[in-house]
């Protein structure tokens, strides 16, 4: 395919737009170079850290040299593979392959990107069956597992512009303006992100919080320095008499729960005639430096018990947490519980770990070491960046959420479409330097959660397994942040009443999964809970369709007969203080 003849006048227009590119380059290369400058020594961070990834590449090579009998056996099967990737380069394949990187018909009509495809994923297939023959299990091995992966994604030829029969019939086609689009994209992203490449992942001028995305009717009707409470309006005539309280997770805003009105869990549980109340946590800035766990929990869920009462003259609550908020509410199951405190009546938590046995992936981020290195970081600042967790989650999905969208930005010249998910996602919010230290050193790396009396929160000494709440536990069968085998021993950890559900997708999409005639995902029930997951998902049944129906009628029978006239925000003796969905979630 050749490039057309341009005219004189087109050829000007386009230089034009070149050297508008290179000077907006060059500007934002020397503001680069003077905020480095500006910078101490060694103060960035970063998600990852060369010294560790290098310190376990040695280790796992160290320990390998020391078995010779393995390493021989490894040569072996090296070499055998690699015969095979050379043959499939020449041979090329006649099988059209799943991976998304390659669903495009061009890459199986196009004879050299055939091969090219077909060399890397022999590529990729040979060098998991060397990796899969070192022994498994240290925190050096699965570094090094999951650094090869990224490096092996990053050389896919679909990234490339050369390599790539897309993007490459699309310069053509465009006479070389869908590079210029996709370099005038690059400057956008790095702008954005302030000489960061903070990589766009959705239009970020298709929604508007309040306008398209949260928009349930509703009121703040109590706010502390931590968060704001919303009592939504609601939408039947009668309400059951407890109140649902929403706990969503701080490391994004509240609103996940509230996207548009087909896939609002807020609205749906309005429908079924819930009197809805959610947190929407601050944003936190300088002055939260010191706002811990505990902070969290007494100007959190405790500080809303207490609203809610006032707003509706009843004690009993129905709480719901997702994430890092379904981990707060099962501490505070447990603080209430040793002080004898009944009035949650039941508890939901969507995709939360509190067994810190068995990460995945994101154990590869985070170690004593690099604590150091973040306690470091925050010292001035008092919080962590929220891109910081945005870019480890995104490496964990990397073909999906880093590289797709460096094909789709920068070498097809495309913006990337409206995704409310996506949207969401990528406004991100800030992490108090208190709190987190707290929660990595004490949840997630000496998993003391999970032991009884090995948290103290309020000087008071917690253990799940005193709590008898009855607890509806969700995890997604593609989570790649709270993987679903290390959700389900919390079946055994409770002390009380316990139904679990596997949902289809992942941590996001399995769980923002609304009833209606578009059912992609499903769900998993078993009402028998032996210690393997495996064995629970081998007994289990599948039903199609949104597990939020399974949820409310386990939520209903406890409470079915007991109704009250609806409750309007403001009726009860706590007053309107602005609209739905507040100021505290605006705030960037």
């Amino acid at each position: 395919m050749a490039m057309t003849e341009q005219t004189p006048e087109q050829l000007t227009e386009r230089l034009s737009d070149y050297w508008g590119l290179m000077q907006r380059a060059q500007q934002l290369f020397m503001r680069a170079a003077k905020t480095s400058t500006a910078k101490a020594t060694g103060g960035d961070f970063s998600v990852v850290d060369n010294a560790s990834v290098m310190a376990a590449y040695a280790k796992v090579g160290i320990s390998l040299a020391s078995r010779p009998a393995d390493l021989i056996a490894i040569q072996q099967s090296a070499f055998t593979n690699m015969a095979n990737v050379w043959m499939s380069g020449w041979t090329g394949s006649d099988t059209e392959t799943k991976d998304r990187r390659f669903r495009d018909d061009a890459w199986n009509s196009d004879p050299i990107a055939q091969v090219c495809r077909d060399v890397h994923l022999a590529l990729e297939e040979a060098t998991n069956d060397t990796l899969n023959r070192f022994p498994k299990g240290s925190k050096e091995q699965l570094r090094v597992d999951f650094y090869t992966r990224q490096i092996l994604s990053a050389l896919a030829p679909s990234n490339f512009l050369a390599l790539n029969p897309q993007a490459r019939d699309k310069f053509l086609e465009t006479d070389g303006q869908s590079l210029l689009d996709g370099f005038k994209n690059l400057l956008d992203d790095l702008e954005q992100g302030d000489g960061r490449l903070d990589i766009a992942t959705n239009d970020d001028k298709a929604f508007v919080v309040g306008r398209d995305l949260g928009t349930t009717p509703g009121k703040v009707v109590y706010q502390n320095d931590l968060m704001q409470l919303i009592q939504f309006e609601p939408r039947t005539k009668e309400q059951f008499k407890r109140s649902i309280l929403f706990v969503p997770a701080w490391i994004n805003k509240y609103y996940i729960m509230d996207m548009r009105e087909e896939n609002s869990f807020v609205r749906y549980m309005l429908d079924r005639g819930h009197t809805v109340f959610i947190i929407s946590w601050v944003n936190p800035g300088p002055e939260h430096a010191e706002k811990s766990f505990e902070h969290y929990m007494n100007e959190g869920p405790l500080a809303a018990l207490d609203a809610i009462e006032q707003a509706t003259g009843e004690k009993k609550v129905n709480i719901l947490g997702f994430c890092i908020g379904g981990i707060l509410v099962t501490a505070t199951l447990a603080y209430l519980a040793a002080k004898k405190d009944n009035r949650i009546a039941s508890a939901t938590t969507l995709a939360t770990m509190v067994d810190f046995t068995d990460v995945g992936e994101i154990g590869v981020f985070i170690d004593e070491d690099r604590l150091i290195t973040l306690r470091e970081h925050m010292a001035e600042k008092g919080y962590l960046e929220g891109h910081h967790l945005g870019d480890m989650f995104s490496m964990i999905r990397e073909n999906d959420l880093i590289w797709s969208f460096h094909v789709m930005n920068y070498l097809m010249g495309n913006k990337p479409p409206a995704f409310d998910l996506l949207f969401w996602n990528s406004d991100a919010t800030r992490l108090p330097a208190a709190m987190l230290l707290w929660y990595l050193e004490q949840v997630y790396l000496k998993n003391a959660l999970r032991e009884p009396g090995g948290l103290k929160l309020n000087n008071t000494k917690i253990d799940i397994g005193k709590i008898k709440t009855p607890c509806f536990v969700l995890a997604t069968k593609e989570d790649h942040i709270a993987p679903w085998t290390s959700v389900y021993p919390t079946t055994d950890l409770l002390g009380g009443e316990t139904k679990f559900v596997l949902g289809g997708s992942g941590h996001i999409a399995g769980v923002i999964n609304p009833p209606g005639e578009r059912q992609k995902y499903g769900y998993w029930t078993n009402p028998d809970y032996p210690k393997n997951s495996e064995d629970w998902l081998d007994g289990a049944s599948y039903s199609n369709g949104s597990w939020w129906p399974e949820w409310a009628d386990w939520l209903e029978a406890k409470d079915r007969a007991n109704k009250v006239p609806a409750r309007t925000p403001g009726d009860g003796k706590l007053e309107v203080i602005e609209n739905a969905p507040g100021s505290y979630v605006m705030a960037q």
